[in-house]
């Protein structure tokens, strides 16, 4: 008799995955604890082992497919398998606990202000969402797989006035809380139309996670903005006088992103609040300063971890930048290699930008663009004009975590810091 394998819980908060690759086909022999599939959520991406010694038996589940936790993956035939009473037994109270949670529904109108907020800027009917959380509750995973979707509920006939009243949801405030009680009956979703000659590109596995931690940033963190001017004709010059005996001792390009995340970094040293993340109750200021980075493909974005990059010299940055990027170009780059980020620097100068406003790299706190590096007319302090190679820093933050004042201020020491860079003060290795 097969056995069931289930999507397993990659995290606390992960309600699905999506199985990105197969490691395994049917009639394969595994080991317990050999990896059978990679399976990416909006957390994490990682393998998924075997829970027996055995033979694959089927794949329930296809590649870029959708799962929630405990939902059937693949079966397997368990090796010298002898299904014993007490097994059968453990089977049946597992499958009767849950049974009894998902008839339990006592909580599903305790509706918390981020839910009543969610529900009602989508127009969302929350008496017709089925909720995922202990009693029926419905959760903000709940209300982010409608959004989605595109599937955004009706509100059905309007109920008697007795059961108007019998229904009306309770709400729990949290102090200076301004949700409100009810939400607006949501207008209907037109699907999109498909013209001839329009082409229909499937959702691959990538660009879904990509699209969930998006959604979750947007929804979750109240994103404000700000951006800084910064002269970097010195660093500029710089690089230009070193870059080519840097190439033939290193082996690599030396590039000017290297210099922003240095600056960055001691900069974040100086503003250690920057370097947060919200965790409802409370800010989480990490010890470690981890830079993600953002390295785009020609069809996904992958962010890439320098990890304890205040201990690292320009040099050194460099050599990780470039290591990072040349394992993403040859799909080399694991799991582990893209978690712990604390803060992103994203350079979007590389294709020409000048000007944007990034989302949060969830669950941090900020995320820096660094934009092209072009020549502008500037009045210097002389009243002088004179042509210099500008740049503009774009910081989104989570207002929630940071305001202006500190952010203003961790700006401005970034552009000084880069401002300076002179061959004297800034040490390569």
């Amino acid at each position: 008799m097969a056995t069931e394998i289930t999507m397993p819980q990659l995290g606390e908060s992960v309600t699905e995955g999506t199985i990105s690759k197969w490691l395994v086909k049917p009639g394969d022999k595994v080991n317990k604890y050999d990896p059978i599939a990679e399976v990416m959520t909006d957390k994490v991406n990682a393998e998924v082992p075997s829970s027996y010694t055995g033979t694959i038996k089927e794949l329930i589940a296809g590649e870029d497919e959708t799962l929630e936790v405990g939902k059937v993956i693949c079966t397997i035939e368990v090796e010298g398998e002898a299904t014993t009473a007490s097994t059968q037994q453990e089977t049946k109270e597992v499958n009767q606990a849950q049974t009894e949670e998902n008839a339990d529904q006592s909580q599903k109108r305790r509706y918390s202000p981020a839910v009543l907020k969610m529900a009602q800027e989508n127009n969302i009917d929350l008496e017709q969402v089925n909720g995922s959380g202990k009693g029926g509750r419905i959760t903000r995973k709940d209300l982010q797989v409608i959004i989605e979707g595109g599937n955004i509920p009706t509100p059905e006939a309007a109920p008697k006035q007795e059961e108007k009243a019998a229904s009306t949801p309770v709400v729990e405030r949290t102090e200076g809380s301004t949700a409100p009680a009810v939400t607006q009956k949501p207008a209907p979703t037109a699907p999109i139309p498909v013209a001839p000659g329009d082409k229909e590109i499937p959702v691959s596995g990538v660009r879904k996670a990509i699209a969930a931690n998006m959604v979750k940033s947007k929804h979750e963190a109240p994103h404000a903005w700000t951006m800084v001017e910064v002269d970097v004709t010195n660093l500029v010059n710089y690089r230009s006088s070193i870059k080519n005996d840097f190439k033939t001792k290193e082996g690599f390009n030396l590039t000017f992103l290297p210099f922003f995340i240095k600056a960055t970094v001691e900069a974040l040293k100086e503003f250690p609040q920057i370097n947060s993340m919200w965790a409802g109750d409370k800010i989480i200021q990490k010890k470690d300063i981890n830079i993600s980075i953002a390295v785009a493909t020609d069809d996904a974005l992958y962010v890439p971890v320098i990890k304890h990059a205040d201990e690292k010299s320009v040099k050194g940055i460099a050599r990780e930048v470039n290591d990072l990027a040349e394992k993403v170009r040859t799909n080399k780059l694991t799991s582990a290699e893209m978690q712990g980020g604390t803060f992103t620097v994203n350079n979007t100068g590389s294709f020409g930008s000048v000007l944007s406003t990034p989302i949060i790299n969830h669950p941090q706190a900020a995320i820096l663009s660094v934009e092209s590096i072009v020549k502008r007319p500037v009045v210097m302090a002389n009243d002088m004009i004179a042509v210099r190679h500008m740049v503009n820093l774009c910081l989104s933050l989570d207002h929630r975590v940071l305001d202006g004042l500190v952010c203003g201020r961790f700006l401005a020491r970034i552009k000084e810091k880069l401002e300076n860079i002179t061959a004297e003060n800034t040490p390569i290795y």
